[in-house]
C-alpha cells in the first residue's frame, strides 16, 4: 500500500463521519418528530431546527460516494450493485424526506401525509445505513470477480440488524441532543433533555449487544491488521462520551451535543480500524477487496488530493457560514416564518 492509498481510505471514513454527525441529527429529529411534536406549533418548530441545514448536511454522503468511486472503483461497484435494493430504499427515504419538508408549507390539506413521509424518510436511512455497515463488517459473499452473490434477505442477518438498531439509536441520540440545543426552555426542550440520558444508555446497551454478536456470530471476516490497542481506543471514544452524556446533568446543551457527536466519530473510527486493510471483506478472506487491490493509480489519487485541498476548505467555509447564520435557539416566531 502507498501513502496516497491509505490517505484516501482515511479520508473516505472522515467524510462518512461528517455525514453521521451532521445528517445523523437530521434523521434523528425526523424519527422523533411524530412522538415529540404534539401540536402544529411544535411540529413546525421541529422542522425549523433542521430546515436551514439538512440539505447541506447530505453533501457529505454524496462526497463520500464520489470519493469511493474515484479512489476505490471496484469497492464502489461491489457495494452499490450488491446492495442495490437496500440503497434504493435509502434513496427513497432521502427523497420523500426532502419532498415532505419542501411541500409541507404548500399543501396544508395533506399535512398528515407529509408528516408520515417525513418520519418514514428519516427512519429508513437511519436504520439501513447501520445494516449496511454491519454486513460489511461481517463480510459478504463475493465471487472471484468481486461480485456479490448473496440475495437481499441475506443482508438481513442478526449481526447486521443489531448494527442497524445501533445506528438508529445513535441517530436518535443526535436528534435529541440537537433539539435540546436549538429549542428554548419549554416542553420540547425538557423532553429532549430527558431523552438524551435514556438514549445514551440505549446506545451503550445496543453497542454491547453488537460487540457480543461480533464475537459470537462469526463476524470476523473484516478483522484487519490494525493493532488491538487502536480498536480499544476507538471503543473508549464511543463509550466515554456516552457515559458522560448520562452523568453530566449540568453540562450545557452544546457540550452534550459535542459528546454525542464524538461517539459518532468513534463508531466510524472503530469500523475503519476493524476493516483496514480491507474495504469490502468477503466471507472467503482470499476474495476480499483490499485497499491495495482496489485503489486507483497514485497519479489519480494525487490529482484527487489536490482537488480536495481546494474544495474541502470551501465546503467547510460554507458550513461555517450557514451554521453561524442560523446560530442560536429557535422560537415559535421563527418557526412561523
Amino acid at each position: 500500500m502507498t501513502f496516497l492509498q491509505v490517505l484516501w481510505f482515511i479520508l473516505i471514513f472522515v467524510l462518512i463521519a461528517g455525514y453521521f454527525v451532521l445528517d445523523g441529527f437530521d434523521l434523528g429529529v425526523g424519527v422523533l418528530y411524530p412522538f415529540l411534536g404534539k401540536s402544529d406549533d411544535e411540529k413546525a418548530l421541529l422542522r425549523r431546527v433542521i430546515g436551514p441545514v439538512w440539505d447541506g448536511n447530505e453533501v457529505w454522503l454524496l462526497t463520500a460516494g464520489g470519493a469511493l468511486f474515484a479512489a476505490f472503483a471496484p469497492a464502489y461497484a461491489c457495494t452499490f450493485s450488491g446492495f442495490y435494493l437496500a440503497i434504493m430504499l435509502v434513496l427513497f427515504g432521502l427523497i420523500v424526506r426532502a419532498v415532505s419538508l419542501e411541500l409541507y408549507a404548500h399543501d396544508k390539506g395533506n399535512a398528515h401525509i407529509w408528516d408520515a413521509l417525513f418520519f418514514v424518510g428519516s427512519l429508513l436511512p437511519a436504520l439501513l445505513f447501520g445494516v449496511a455497515v454491519g454486513n460489511v463488517i461481517e463480510g459478504i459473499a463475493l465471487n472471484a470477480n468481486g461480485d456479490y452473490t448473496g440475495g437481499f434477505f441475506a443482508l438481513l442477518n442478526p449481526f447486521a440488524l443489531v448494527c442497524g438498531v445501533l445506528g438508529l439509536a445513535q441517530c436518535l441520540l443526535q436528534g435529541a441532543a440537537w433539539i435540546a440545543l436549538k429549542t428554548l426552555p419549554g416542553r420540547l426542550h425538557s423532553l429532549a433533555v430527558a431523552l438524551r440520558k435514556t438514549l445514551a444508555l440505549s446506545v451503550l446497551v445496543v453497542f454491547g449487544l453488537a460487540t457480543l454478536a461480533y464475537f459470537t456470530l462469526g463476524a470476523s471476516a473484516a478483522a484487519g491488521s490494525v493493532p488491538v490497542a487502536a480498536r480499544i481506543a476507538c471503543v473508549c471514544v464511543i463509550v466515554l462520551p456516552l457515559v458522560a452524556c448520562m452523568l453530566l446533568r449540568n453540562a450545557s446543551d452544546l457540550v452534550q451535543f459535542a459528546l454525542s457527536s464524538l461517539a459518532c466519530v468513534g463508531m466510524v473510527a472503530l469500523t475503519a480500524t476493524t476493516l483496514f486493510p480491507n474495504i469490502v471483506p468477503a466471507t472467503d478472506a482470499a476474495l476480499s477487496i483490499t485497499v491495495a487491490s482496489a485503489a486507483s493509480s497514485d497519479a489519480a489519487l494525487g490529482a484527487m488530493t489536490v482537488i480536495t485541498c481546494i474544495g474541502l476548505p470551501l465546503v467547510l467555509l460554507y458550513h461555517f457560514l450557514v451554521y453561524r447564520s442560523f446560530a442560536g435557539r429557535v422560537s415559535s416566531d421563527d418557526a412561523a416564518e
